[in-house]
């Protein structure tokens, strides 16, 4: 079937974090009511991962005839639902992988935080590559652990990672752990195979787990090829954790349903026990059943969603160079997730803050909340109506203009 991504479906009074609510930088993931977002003038929220796109009508379809059903009784992770995640890897990936490896998570985020739990004790070392996605450092320090910061390079335009640094600090014996990001949010690299291979092997080289965040690994723009990090090699296999799911793909956030794909039995083990240790034994009925049929038989909504969101960037990209010069894209490998460079403004964060959200009525993510190394960028979320997305845009014209 042909999807309509220009129509906007109203959010509104659904509990929404990005349509009814609005961030509270003062504390970890801080939010409160706020009717910005509605009414005449309203503000356009562009912060926050999830799309403004409903799911796949076949995820739509089978929730409603499960809710039906009306009982909604303890609910185990099936053959099928097994079988079509590692259908999946397979197909879209060519990562083969078997069902046993597969461990539940109420999300990867949960997950980052129970596998800091399981691998590192209090005061050892956890690697990350700022900027990066924020939950990373709570992940880390809320756990006792310690930070250790291998900041990305940009040169002209494009991230890369910064190899000399990241071996000499993975060879402290202290670093346990390496938290990948893959596709990187929010800079939007896709790591190359080769950039894969060294990041593996400095880190076996040391004896340092890696874990690849890889929720965004469906989401690439054309000619764009995504390698999962444990499918490089056995070695790199038995040394990795990959945090997989649909909740970016498929619109599921909410859902609150991913795997931890773990090919290493000892470690596999060691985090179920870590699951129960803190009670999470059971799985959402509703988010298994809408994975599943995700993968089954969402890929033709998806195709038609990457095509709409390269559209979207495509006009973005255009309208920034031909009007708003002085912002800047970082062309993005994959996600849905822009990061703009807005250092030609010559704003500080709260100048910027004041710009886009008072003056524009557009508001996005604060580069700083990635690391000190986003300060004068701004992340935003082009899954969206175009139209929603073409307002935005001219706004901040304006008000640069103004």
């Amino acid at each position: 079937m042909q999807y309509d991504f220009d129509k906007e479906i109203d959010r509104q009074g659904t509990d929404s974090v990005k349509w009814d609510y609005y961030i509270d930088e003062g504390q970890q993931f801080g939010i409160v009511p706020t009717n910005k977002f509605s009414g005449p003038g309203r503000g356009l929220p562009m912060w926050v991962a999830d799309m403004d796109f409903q799911a796949p009508q076949p995820v739509l379809d089978a929730l409603a005839e499960r809710a039906r059903h009306g009982i909604f009784g303890y609910t185990v992770r099936s053959e099928s639902y097994l079988k079509a995640v590692v259908t999946w890897m397979k197909t879209r990936k060519d990562w083969e992988i078997e069902a046993e490896w597969i461990a539940p998570s109420p999300g990867v985020v949960p997950g980052l935080n129970l596998l800091v739990q399981t691998f590192v004790q209090p005061g050892e070392k956890v690697i990350i590559q700022p900027p990066v996605y924020h939950p990373f450092y709570y992940a880390v320090e809320n756990n006792q652990a310690e930070l250790v910061l291998n900041p990305l390079r940009l040169d002209e335009g494009r991230y890369t990672m910064d190899f000399d640094d990241l071996a000499t600090k993975a060879s402290d014996p202290e670093v346990k752990m390496a938290i990948l990001c893959h596709p990187h949010n929010p800079v939007g690299r896709v790591w190359t195979p080769e950039e894969l291979t060294r990041f593996g092997e400095i880190c076996l080289e040391n004896e340092v787990l890696v874990v690849s965040d890889e929720i965004h690994g469906d989401l690439l723009y054309s000619g764009v090829e995504f390698t999962p990090f444990a499918a490089l090699s056995e070695e790199f296999a038995q040394n990795s954790i990959t945090g997989t799911g649909g909740s970016k793909t498929f619109n599921l956030a909410g859902l609150h349903t991913s795997n931890m794909i773990i090919p290493n039995q000892d470690l596999r083990e060691r985090f179920e026990k870590t699951l129960l240790s803190n009670g999470l034994m059971g799985s959402n009925t509703f988010g298994l059943l809408a994975l599943e049929m995700a993968y089954r038989e969402g890929e033709e909504w998806l195709a038609q969603v990457l095509v709409y969101v390269e559209d979207n960037l495509r006009a973005m990209r255009n309208y920034f160079r031909e009007h708003i010069p002085d912002i800047k894209v970082v062309e993005p490998e994959g996600t849905y997730l822009v990061w703009l460079d807005c250092r030609g403004l010559g704003l500080d964060k709260g100048g910027l803050t004041k710009l886009l959200e008072d003056k524009a009525g557009v508001y996005l993510d604060g580069g700083h909340m990635f690391g000190p190394e986003g300060e004068g960028f701004m992340r935003m979320n082009i899954a969206c109506p175009r139209p929603i997305l073409m307002e935005a845009l001219e706004r901040v014209q304006r008000a640069i203009k103004d």
